[in-house]
């Protein structure tokens, strides 16, 4: 049997007293917060105000959690629904996890405050019973953000090398290039050929352009694999070794330029180049 079937849950009492608490709990959690956690003293105040309703829905969880034992906590609706899901994106999960442990602790400080007399043991068992239940949750939430942020990463990816071989305004390209983490400024190359017809085109040409130190971003016009390449001190040698994963026939090199937003030149110089060399007999 579990500890929390075996163990008589707070009084009424006691859940009444800490549910009115909550909203002090969680002012009392942030300032502790704030002194402790030198990364939390820069986040904005919107971002701060975030943690403050993740911290009172926390508690108001614990409460009816211990209200209704046999229940599992509906942590990921009930708690981390309060903050936005840019939370996840601005907050690393090892600093999650120190958010918690803090927020843990203060609730576990004002266990005799709110406690009435010979339930000061229950609510603290409770407390940390919960505590693991919400470590189990978080890592869940940051396992999902990571496959849905995975997902929206490869369409806004794609679109990304659509817009450059379409020719788009070169500031549109910059800024969402720089959403995927694209951090060159120059120099900037684009490759194209023949999608490999089996295998992980995309993920190939990107590990073998990332073991040169080379940005990259990968797409397919057509049935062409778009590939572009920045950053590296010699792009030659980081397209050499990225040409091998294309499929079979020429692969073509555009120029290079100066920037990501002149890539759009580079690619429709390297896409003319291919059609060219599928045209000589």
């Amino acid at each position: 049997m579990s500890d929390r079937g075996s163990r008589r849950p707070p009084s009424p009492v006691t859940l009444r007293r800490l549910e009115r608490a909550s909203g002090s709990l969680a002012t009392r959690a942030v300032a502790r917060m704030d002194d402790e956690l030198p990364w939390f003293r820069t986040m904005p105040a919107d971002q701060r105000s975030w943690v403050m309703l993740v911290a009172q829905a926390g508690i108001a969880s614990l409460v009816e959690w211990c209200r209704s034992p046999d229940r599992p906590p509906r942590l990921t609706g009930e708690v981390f629904g309060a903050a936005p899901r840019e939370l996840a994106r601005v907050v690393p999960l090892k600093h999650t996890v120190d958010l918690v442990r803090v927020t843990v602790e203060v609730m576990d400080d004002f266990v005799d405050t709110v406690a009435e007399s010979g339930d000061a043991d229950a609510l603290r068992l409770a407390v940390l019973q919960f505590s693991r239940e919400v470590a189990f949750a978080t890592a869940h939430v940051y396992a999902t953000f990571a496959e849905s942020r995975g997902a929206w990463d490869a369409r806004l990816e794609a679109l990304l090398v659509d817009a450059l071989v379409r020719g788009e305004r070169p500031e549109e390209l910059s800024g969402r290039a720089s959403a995927l983490g694209w951090a060159a400024t120059s120099p900037v190359t684009v490759l194209v050929g023949a999608t490999p017809p089996e295998g992980d085109a995309h993920g190939a040409a990107r590990r073998a352009a990332r073991q040169l130190r080379s940005e990259v971003l990968v797409g397919v016009h057509a049935d062409q694999l778009v590939v572009v390449l920045g950053g590296s001190v010699d792009l030659e040698a980081v397209a050499e070794r990225v040409s091998d994963e294309f499929g079979p026939g020429p692969v073509v090199m555009g120029p290079v330029v100066d920037s990501l937003g002149r890539a759009g030149d580079s690619a429709a110089a390297a896409l003319a180049g291919l059609r060219a060399a599928r045209a000589w007999p």
